[in-house]
């Protein structure tokens, strides 16, 4: 088994089809084979081989995927990096992961490997065998490198793909979602080259752009983070795009507002269903799937090959309708963390991995995600999830974002603290006093935000997630 496997499958069945796409310039996935060919020449020239690790920090372009690739032709294991990192950023992860290699945007690949005569070999390797480490965020203390297995990565796009995505050569799928991370790399990347369709690359995020490409590339999947969504529906432009292609929409990385939902399909007229996962789990675990079962506010049911359950802090399965920590188990799930065995035991126990959030099971077996149990809020010894108020900030027409956390109280222990961002167009229509009283109107006394600020963007991740541990809670 190899993750490249993938790419030969396809360039066997389809070598004319169109493959990557980016501003004009279009790769076959006959252009694809013979580049990732030629960069395994590069490689294999440098002396890499069978494990090594080669860090890639491209952005989304398609040299990305040629060097994505020909690391895993060669059998090294591919170690991909946000290339806006900083020096001791980077060399954290060069050196904590031992490359041997970096690859990065400060080389003319194209002039590169233009030299070298294309290798048609793919190294064998186990299904256990490491193909890629993808640094975690480092929510607590430096990032840690999941490694994933060929067996995750190719089970993870099999079943990602029979459950939700069910691509064709005739599709084309967005490809705004950082390749770097394991969202854009499984449900982008390899979901893509799998099923033979066309991936139309954005290096960077921009609202403006993503509804050209629309038009402009046929976009008949998009692939998203909430933040994503809300900027689409929030650009002027959202009307004079036309949408006629989209057949689909999906989103994950954080929790996904209700309304942003609802108004998305209502505007672009195709189905976006929220799922779940983490980049230890490959990432994909759940999906609302296109034929149902489906409601929003959930996460859906777990793909095929995966299982799901909602336990206790002693690991104990809890009934239905319970909160507690979310656990996985399945195909997905990591090797572990790269030399971190400790860390590793500490989320891994019985073939279960500890994800950290809470959530609830349904009685229809769907799942709801609630909260990261750090991020629970106890205010007075009664339990506030920060998901469920962020949702009702969200159903104010002015609210474009918003990030509930909790503020140090002396009596209370903690106190239930908003930051909002309005919509374009709304500043000065509202104040932090009359969003505080929205909520209070519609939800428990214990729960509403009595601290409430309006600022002007909420701080982000590189995959566009909300960073709450950024955000300093509003003065008392």
């Amino acid at each position: 088994m190899n993750l490249a496997g993938l790419l030969l499958d396809t360039v066997a069945r389809h070598p004319g089809r169109p493959a990557i796409t980016l501003d004009g310039t279009v790769l076959s996935y006959a252009d694809l084979d013979r580049e990732t060919g030629r960069a395994a020449a590069h490689l294999t020239a440098a002396g890499v081989g069978p494990g090594d690790r080669v860090v890639l920090a491209l952005p989304n372009v398609p040299a990305f995927a040629v060097l994505y690739f020909g690391i895993l032709r060669v059998g090294a294991v591919a170690v991909p990096m946000n290339p806006l990192l900083k020096d001791r950023e980077r060399e954290h992860i060069r050196t904590d992961s031992g490359a041997v290699l970096v690859l990065d945007a400060d080389r003319d690949w194209t002039v590169e490997l233009a030299g070298h005569e294309p290798l048609g070999l793919v190294v064998d390797r186990a299904p256990d065998d490491t193909a890629v480490i993808v640094y975690t965020s480092g929510t607590t203390g430096t990032p840690k490198g999941a490694e994933l297995t060929h067996g995750n990565l190719v089970s993870n796009v099999q079943a990602t793909h029979s459950s939700l995505l069910r691509l064709s050569e005739q599709d084309v799928v967005f490809g705004g979602l950082p390749l770097f991370h394991s969202f854009g790399q499984t449900c982008a990347l390899n979901a893509a080259v799998a099923a033979g369709s066309c991936l139309a690359l954005l290096p960077r995020f921009d609202p403006a752009r993503a509804l050209a490409m629309l038009l402009q590339d046929g976009i008949t999947v998009f692939e998203g983070v909430p933040t994503m969504y809300a900027a689409l529906l929030n650009h002027p432009d959202r009307g004079a795009a036309h949408h006629g292609t989209l057949r689909l929409a999906v989103s994950g990385g954080a929790a996904l507002p209700v309304e942003v939902l609802h108004a998305f399909e209502k505007e672009f007229g195709a189905p976006l269903l929220e799922g779940y996962g983490l980049t230890e789990t490959s990432p994909v675990a759940s999906f609302n799937r296109p034929e149902g079962p489906r409601r929003a506010g959930t996460v859906g049911l777990p793909i095929e090959g995966v299982r799901m359950r909602v336990q206790n802090a002693d690991g104990a399965e809890l009934p239905d309708g319970e909160i507690g920590e979310v656990a996985v188990s399945g195909h997905n799930i990591m090797k572990g963390y790269w030399n971190r065995p400790e860390d590793t035991a500490a989320v891994i126990q019985d073939g279960w991995f500890r994800t950290g959030d809470l959530g609830v099971r349904d009685d229809d077996g769907l799942f709801r995600i609630v909260g990261r149990t750090k991020e629970m809020i106890i205010r007075g010894g009664f339990n506030v999830y920060p998901r469920e108020i962020e949702e009702v900030l969200h159903e104010h027409p002015a609210v474009a974002e918003a990030a509930v956390i909790g503020a140090p109280h002396p009596e209370l222990g903690e106190e239930v603290a908003a930051v909002v961002a309005l919509r374009p167009g709304h500043e000065g229509t509202v104040t932090a006093d009359e969003l505080r009283e929205f909520v209070k109107a519609r939800v428990a006394p214990y729960k509403y935000p009595r601290l409430v600020r309006l600022t002007d963007a909420l701080p982000k991740g590189p995959t566009g997630k909300i960073l709450k541990r950024e955000i300093a809670p509003p003065a008392g």
